[in-house]
C-alpha cells in the first residue's frame, strides 16, 4: 500500500495577518508558519495509524512550495511521514497546487491520496477535487472515517441531516475532517529520524494559474452594542426594523 498525504503550509492560528503590495499580497514577515491542521491532524495521521495496522504501508508526502517550507515537511516527516516531494513553486490558487501535487503522483503510482478538507487560511476546500479529476480517480470529500479491506475502502462522511457510508475500490482521494483520527506530537525519535528521511525536490511542471488576486481585505470592525431593556419591546422591534433591517 502506498499513500501520498497532501501537506500545506499556512500561517498560525495566533499570526497577526496584514497585507503588502496595494492589498494583493499576503504579509509573511514575522509569520509563524504550520502544517495545515487538517491535512496534519486528520490525513496524515489516519495515514500513520493505516502503516500501524500493516507495516509494509508507505507514506509520501508533497508539498507544493519553496524553501521556506521545508521546516514544515520535516515535521510531517518527524510525525511519521517515510519520505518527502517539494515541488518548487510557490503556489498561488488551488489549480495550480492540484495540477502540480497530479504530476507527482502520476508517477508514484499511489492506492491512495489524503488531503485535509481546506486549509484553515484560504477555506475554499477545492483541492481534493481537482486532484481526482487530474488522477481520474473517485473523491470522496470532508470523510470523517476510513477504513481498508484489501483494495476496498469503506468511508463515511457528514451529509445535511446526517452521515453517508460509501464503498471505494483503490486507487481513491479522500479529503479528511475532524474524526478521521486524533492529533499526534512528534516525539524525539521522529525528530532526529526526520532528519535523514528523503526531502525531494523537484521543478514545476509548467506553472499555469487560473486565477489571480485583486485584493485581500480584512474583515469590516464590529459597529457598537446597543443595550434594550427587556421591558422595552417596542424599541428593539425599531431597531431590528429601522437599523439592523432584519425584519
Amino acid at each position: 500500500m502506498k499513500i501520498l498525504v497532501c501537506i500545506s503550509k499556512t500561517p498560525d492560528t495566533t499570526a497577526k495577518i496584514a497585507f503588502t503590495d496595494n492589498n494583493t499580497k499576503f504579509a509573511d514577515a514575522g509569520v509563524q508558519w504550520i502544517i495545515n491542521p487538517y491535512d496534519e491532524w486528520y490525513a496524515l495521521v489516519r495515514a500513520i495509524e493505516l502503516k500501524e495496522a500493516d507495516a509494509s504501508t508507505s507514506i509520501h508526502l508533497a508539498t507544493v512550495g519553496g524553501a521556506d517550507a521545508e521546516p514544515i515537511i520535516r515535521k510531517a516527516l518527524a510525525l511519521g511521514g517515510d519520505e518527502a516531494i517539494r515541488i518548487n513553486v510557490d503556489p498561488s490558487d488551488s489549480y495550480q497546487v492540484a495540477a502540480q501535487i497530479a504530476e507527482v503522483a502520476k508517477q508514484g503510482n499511489y492506492d491512495l491520496v489524503l488531503t485535509g478538507k481546506e486549509t484553515i487560511d484560504f477555506n475554499n476546500g477545492s483541492v481534493g477535487g481537482m486532484l481526482a479529476e487530474f488522477l481520474d480517480m473517485p473523491y470522496v470529500a470532508q470523510a470523517t472515517s476510513l477504513q481498508l479491506a484489501g483494495t476496498t475502502a469503506t468511508v463515511k462522511r457528514e451529509i445535511e441531516g446526517g452521515e453517508e457510508t460509501v464503498e471505494v475500490a483503490l486507487p481513491l482521494v479522500v479529503s479528511c475532517q475532524k474524526g478521521m483520527a486524533e492529533a499526534r506530537i512528534p516525539n524525539m525519535r521522529g525528530i532526529m529520524a526526520a532528519r535523514t528521511k528523503p526531502l525531494k525536490v523537484v521543478e514545476a511542471s509548467g506553472n499555469e494559474t487560473l486565477t489571480n488576486v485583486a485584493e485581500f481585505g480584512l474583515p469590516p470592525a464590529k459597529a457598537g452594542v446597543k443595550l434594550v431593556s427587556p421591558d422595552n419591546v417596542d424599541e428593539l422591534i425599531r431597531l431590528l426594523h429601522e437599523e439592523a433591517r432584519v425584519i
